[in-house]
């Protein structure tokens, strides 16, 4: 397929630059995959369409405060570091722009001096390896100095940086949030819970590359990023408990649906796993592991969407975008959501 395919127009009004207020009050389209209809709703409406049996897989990632303003030192220039992985004790993988500033021995100085790095290699793709050098603990130096890292299509300014995690996000390391669970409250979660639906967590650390366009084509030409997941022992018992009563696998989200589509396929079986992922799904793509997928409006061209098209099909998925625009749903990360069984 061509990445063209997979164009819709979207007016700029329809892209959110705020959360829902309170959180599960979004807009929800559900979407049955097996004919295409659609239904209208509000995305409290979710527990309706799940079942006693079924089961909810979270990813429980934590955004970091990973946008880092640094100086050069020796010209004073200034250079903006993006955090994408931890490679090891003190070295991360960045994207630092202008690049030019940030060559191989550049040494910089961050928040006011609490902080040291020194570029210590430049990737094939652009993005810099450096070293960090501090006292004391580099997260809490990150809440000192970091700043959220909003994707660049939210221009305006978040007054509360919390709305852009999780209410259950615990665990450090993305660079950006698994957006389709920015709509859960603890006590929409506990009367999912309350209806007989075991609630699982996942952790798969986002990467600056779902925001990166497809550049080839043809789409399996594109080589998507690497991102670290982790499916622990009690995940996979929840899931496997589910499948054996014949109950329904929810993901929720694109990285949900990642890291268990990658475990199955690389195991045969869902098990505790921790590994890294470059999985690219896209049309014709066999699920083994996920009966339905909880999602927001991804970006035209993206390999998000192409997702999507793979587990509900291509026209039903790109006449739901239609619709959405149609019906004014709110698109990309503080958007509305999409459910479909």
């Amino acid at each position: 397929m061509k990445k063209s395919d997979f164009y819709y127009v979207l007016p700029h009004q329809l892209i959110a630059q705020h959360p829902a207020e309170p959180r599960d009050s979004s807009r929800l389209l559900f979407l049955n995959r097996s004919d295409g209809s659609i239904a209208h709703e509000g995305f409290r409406n979710i527990v309706f369409h799940l079942n006693e049996g079924d089961c909810l897989i979270l990813n429980d990632t934590k955004v970091l405060p990973a946008r880092l303003y640094a100086t050069k030192q020796g010209t004073g220039a200034q250079v903006e570091f993006l955090l994408l992985n931890c490679k090891g004790r003190d070295v991360w993988e960045i994207i630092a722009g202008p690049g030019k500033r940030a060559k191989v021995g550049s040494k910089f100085t961050l928040g006011g001096g609490i902080l040291h790095a020194e570029i210590i290699d430049v990737l094939d793709n652009g993005n810099r390896i450096v070293r960090f050098i501090y006292e004391g603990n580099f997260y809490n130096i990150l809440d000192r100095i970091g700043e959220m890292p909003l994707p660049h299509y939210i221009t305006e300014e978040l007054a509360d940086t919390d709305r852009y995690q999780t209410d259950y996000a615990r665990e450090l390391g993305s660079a950006a949030a698994p957006t389709a669970g920015l709509h859960f409250t603890p006590e929409l979660l506990d009367e999912i819970r309350g209806k007989g639906v075991e609630v699982g967590f996942v952790t798969l650390h986002v990467g600056l590359g779902t925001f990166r366009p497809v550049k080839a084509e043809n789409i399996q030409e594109h080589h998507m990023h690497s991102e670290h997941y982790s499916l622990p022992a009690a995940t996979a018992d929840i899931i496997n408990r589910t499948k054996q009563r014949g109950g329904r696998v929810v993901a929720v989200g694109t990285t949900c649906c990642r890291t268990l589509e990658a475990v199955a396929a690389k195991t045969g079986c869902i098990c505790e796993y921790d590994d890294w992922t470059d999985t690219f799904i896209y049309p014709g793509f066999e699920f083994k592991c996920i009966d339905a997928l909880l999602t927001n409006f991804h970006l035209p061209e993206s390999t998000l969407i192409m997702l999507v098209s793979a587990f509900c099909g291509y026209k039903n998925t790109m006449n739901a975008y239609k619709i959405a625009v149609k019906e004014q749903y709110r698109f990309f990360s503080f958007g509305d959501a999409m459910l479909i069984i």
